[in-house]
């Protein structure tokens, strides 16, 4: 029985609308995939960009540590040769050195950590302070300092202040030194409280955590001061002092600033071979120092510091590493850092 038109017309439709309906899921279909693929491509690519980050930063650090087996080597070979003297003409002090590698640079500059002064230096043992003293020499020195920093806002009552808050943090009661002293009730009442680490510091950025101290002070003070992890050596090496920081000399001394600068001009490349020589100078034999000043110095060192960068393929990487010279044949890592100071 043949189908009325209209029937067969409604047919048609139905089925053409069938067909664009399919059409239209394929084309859903095909731009989902199409997206998808898209997203596992792009994170692929992501995924080998970070391992192949991962790995040339890898290869910077294994510089890095190729770097600090190099300086070992060049100490080691200093001492070996000069054992009791440390001064600016041993391969150690030759400045900022770089070495290009495949595909990469190493940059290292090794310090010496005794021509500085040794913050933990004045964590003392109360009872060893003679009595009457109110306060120790090397205290003294060290408000002298500050003072020499010629920071704006920063007098004798300032530095005092600094000073006192500086032994609170590093001794190990909990009774204030003096009236700027800062101990558990100071810190623990500040809005995101904490306490005094009653130990030694671990790098001189913790200086801003002690009460008193400001940026621009701890700015100016890292040209003078230094941080020698857990003890409180206070041993200066007279012969790698910079020419360059005369106030150092000056205030551990107590002596005027042109005759420091004098002393330092008159040490010769080699430096003194003792100590002896140094205090037999003019401008030094003209002042009374006390033989508790002349024990602050010495003329070889034990601690030493490299800073090194290394880059490989556009990674970059940085250390800082505290050594020391263990009986002028070894050397002992103290501490890394990894990153710029």
């Amino acid at each position: 029985m043949k189908q009325p038109l209209s029937f067969r017309l409604i047919r048609q439709y139905q089925i053409k609308k069938c067909q664009g309906v399919a059409l239209i899921t394929v084309m859903l279909i095909v731009a989902l995939a199409a997206v998808l693929a898209t997203q596992m491509t792009a994170r692929l690519q992501l995924q080998m960009q970070r391992t192949s980050n991962i790995e040339f930063n890898q290869q910077a650090y294994w510089y890095a540590m190729g770097a600090e087996a190099f300086a070992k080597s060049i100490l080691i070979t200093t001492f070996s040769d000069e054992k009791d003297v440390t001064h600016l003409e041993q391969m150690w002090a030759q400045g900022e050195t770089s070495y290009p590698v495949d595909f990469g640079q190493i940059t290292g500059e090794i310090f010496d950590m005794q021509a500085c002064f040794n913050l933990n230096a004045l964590r003392l043992d109360k009872n060893v302070i003679p009595a009457g003293v109110k306060k120790p020499a090397i205290q003294t020195a060290f408000i002298e300092l500050i003072i020499s920093l010629g920071v704006e806002g920063v007098s004798q009552f300032e530095a005092e202040y600094m000073a006192d808050a500086l032994v609170d943090w590093l001794d190990k009661d909990s009774a204030i030194e003096s009236a700027g002293g800062a101990e558990d009730n100071d810190y623990s009442a500040k809005q995101f409280p904490y306490l005094p680490a009653n130990n030694y510091l671990a790098s001189i950025t913790e200086l801003r955590l002690i009460e008193h101290f400001t940026v621009p002070v701890i700015n100016k003070l890292k040209e003078y001061a230094c941080v020698l992890p857990n003890t409180n050596l206070h041993e200066v090496n007279i012969n790698t002092i910079s020419s360059e920081q005369p106030e150092l000399l000056q205030v551990l001394l107590d002596i005027p600033l042109e005759d420091a600068k004098e002393a330092l001009s008159n040490r010769e490349g080699a430096g003194f071979k003792t100590t002896k020589d140094f205090f037999s100078l003019p401008e030094i034999t003209k002042h009374k120092i006390t033989a508790e000043k002349k024990k602050q110095f010495v003329v070889d060192s034990q601690y030493f510091k490299l800073k090194s960068t290394t880059s490989f393929n556009n990674s970059y990487f940085s250390l800082i590493t505290l050594m020391k010279v263990e009986n002028n044949n070894s050397i002992s890592v103290v501490s890394r850092t990894i990153g710029r100071e």
